[in-house]
């Protein structure tokens, strides 16, 4: 069994430490303070956790003629994305019955994949995904906001992360 706090590390592994690093170097490059490359380092790690967050929900809900995978992919693998261990970890009915699904050792049929997603949703995973997303963002935001940066600087940063986690695809 996978906790929420693993998951949400997992995502962080991921893509968070990408971004981190990739404005954390960006920002060490042209000779920015200590506090400065902390900060925005904090901000490409929230939002390279956003963007794995929106990644997550797309792998279940996401439109596959706009993202180009197969509908409800995440789910047919019964991969644990954050989503569906949010909803497995929500002590409800829905979450409940979801984890005997995800116990099962056989495949999930496709009959049964729709099923699945509204077990994932009925349980809180779509919501708390969203929201955590959310949060992740408003997070971001703040750590640019703390910085005494020109406009010139912080809009495309800015814009960056609300286009990467805006996406549908």
């Amino acid at each position: 069994e996978v906790t929420l706090d693993e998951c949400l590390d997992m995502a962080a592994a991921k893509t968070g430490a990408l971004m981190k690093c990739a404005v954390a170097i960006g920002a060490i490059a042209v000779g920015a303070p200590e506090p400065d490359v902390r900060a925005l380092a904090e901000f490409g790690d929230n939002v390279g956790l956003a963007f794995q967050l929106v990644d997550d929900l797309l792998g279940i809900w996401g439109a596959p003629e706009v993202t180009g995978k197969p509908a409800l992919a995440d789910l047919r693998s019964k991969k644990k994305s954050v989503p569906v261990v949010a909803a497995l970890t929500s002590g409800t009915a829905a979450g409940r019955e979801l984890a005997k699904i995800y116990r099962q050792a056989k495949p999930l049929t496709d009959e049964e994949l729709p099923y699945v997603a509204k077990l994932v949703e009925q349980a809180g995973g779509l919501l708390w995904t969203e929201q955590e997303a959310d949060r992740r963002i408003q997070l971001a935001r703040k750590n640019l906001d703390s910085l005494d940066l020109s406009k010139e600087i912080v809009q495309p940063l800015w814009s960056t992360a609300l286009f990467v986690t805006g996406r549908d695809r």
